[in-house]
């Protein structure tokens, strides 16, 4: 193996040549996550990969750096890569641009919200490398704008997203058109029965990656709830973000109604947020997300989809306004924050009404989230049942600071619902 004095050694290791050993080394990149550790070598040696691992965890760079070193820069499209949702798509793009700094590689984004004339003129540049929506990309197949034949590798990237989301006819009929001896690699948070289906069909011998353990949430989120009445939930966060001072914040609602009454009601307070959804113009939203990186934008008030793939490492904080219906939602949710090893606290609002709902996500992560009191609220008597408030506010599990007079005791348990919190774990 060749020496390159000055490179990160674990990186050298792996097989990585100059061109990515620089871009790793300017990125800042000292150790290679896990999912980097196992995925590189096995690219590099041209295996069909399937890679399980948390969010968070730099699967973007270990699928990207082995397959951007291996483009040939006289060949035409030889990298494709399917993401979920444009936010993704612009995500991986960006993590690109980033990795092949050193490399004579063209890069090119294929999804919607933008101009079709825009895409369809970048695409008549011939770029190496093509990362986009599988609807959008079906319809650039469709205008003959672009052409698999000449395709060696193929990622899509949290594919069990993209099924989740109705993508499984798109991405079949996309597969089928890539006839070129190549590579599929599939990165995702999670494996099911739909994907080890589709890997049987398109991929041969596939080697299975897991480094995702047996946790659904990495260590480094603190995890906590507040419970709150729905009329008290804005109180509640501008005391929060008042206490708390996060670096970046993501705020999340349920829908995009919610989300832009209280983008505006935290501006008119006098907090910078900005709105994240899908109503609005891709521009938009990349403008908004560049100052959002640059810590120009304190929060963000985003809704489930349109906060999919942003990977921004200085997150400190997430609050979940509206609890998700679904359990598995919270992970995603959660997963913005703590990425690459850094830490981060998630604060969930919960009502009484909703400790079923909070119930069901301790059960799925195995873990308790632990009670958080947060100075200057005080819950109106509406948000705890009849007889609950025994418990005094110094026995609570979390408190980030006592109030300077004496305060109502907060319930220890959200109602019928929401059972002691002695409840069970899966095992």
């Amino acid at each position: 193996m060749h020496r390159h004095p000055g490179f990160p050694k674990a990186f050298v290791e792996l097989g990585l040549e100059v061109p990515a050993l620089r871009a790793v080394a300017t990125l800042g990149f000292k150790e290679p996550s896990p999912i980097q550790r196992e995925l590189i070598p096995l690219i590099l040696a041209g295996k069909d990969v399937i890679g399980q691992a948390r969010t968070g965890t730099g699967k973007t760079a270990a699928f990207g750096l082995p397959t951007l070193q291996m483009i040939d820069p006289t060949g035409r499209t030889q990298l494709l890569v399917l993401a979920p949702t444009r936010e993704l798509a612009v995500q991986v793009i960006g993590e690109f641009l980033r990795l092949a700094q050193f490399m004579e590689v063209r890069c090119v984004p294929v999804y919607g919200g933008t101009r079709m004339r825009h895409q369809l003129a970048q695409l008549g540049h011939r770029p190496h490398v093509v990362v986009g929506t599988p609807g959008r990309v079906m319809d650039v197949l469709s205008r003959k704008a672009l052409s698999l034949e000449a395709v060696r590798f193929v990622v899509l990237d949290e594919v069990d997203r993209m099924l989740d989301i109705g993508f499984r006819d798109d991405i079949r009929r996309i597969l089928g058109q890539v006839t070129h001896p190549h590579q599929t690699i599939f990165v995702s948070a999670t494996i099911e029965d739909e994907i080890k289906r589709l890997s049987q069909q398109f991929m041969r011998s596939p080697v299975e990656v897991n480094v995702s353990g047996d946790q659904l949430t990495v260590n480094e989120v603190s995890q906590y709830y507040c419970p709150v009445d729905p009329h008290d939930k804005f109180h509640l966060l501008m005391r929060l973000l008042e206490q708390e001072q996060p670096s970046l914040a993501i705020v999340f609602c349920n829908t995009k109604h919610a989300v832009r009454k209280l983008a505006k009601r935290l501006h008119a307070a006098g907090i910078d947020a900005k709105e994240i959804h899908g109503d609005l113009i891709q521009e938009r939203r990349e403008r908004i997300m560049t100052r959002f990186r640059k810590l120009q934008i304190p929060v963000l008030v985003a809704t489930d989809l349109a906060a999919r793939g942003i990977d921004v490492r200085q997150i400190s904080h997430i609050v979940n306004y509206d609890l998700p219906q679904d359990a598995q939602a919270y992970i995603h949710r959660i997963g913005r924050t703590a990425r690459m090893g850094a830490t981060g606290k998630a604060i969930t609002f919960v009502s009484m009404e909703e400790g079923g709902q909070l119930t069901e996500v301790e059960k799925l992560i195995n873990k308790e989230v632990q009670l958080l009191t947060v100075e200057g609220f005080r819950p109106r008597p509406a948000a705890a049942p009849a007889g609950v408030l025994a418990a005094s506010a110094a026995t609570s599990p979390t408190t980030v600071a006592a109030e300077s007079q004496p305060a109502p005791a907060m319930p220890r348990t959200l109602g019928g619902k929401f059972p002691i919190r002695r409840r069970g774990r899966r095992h």
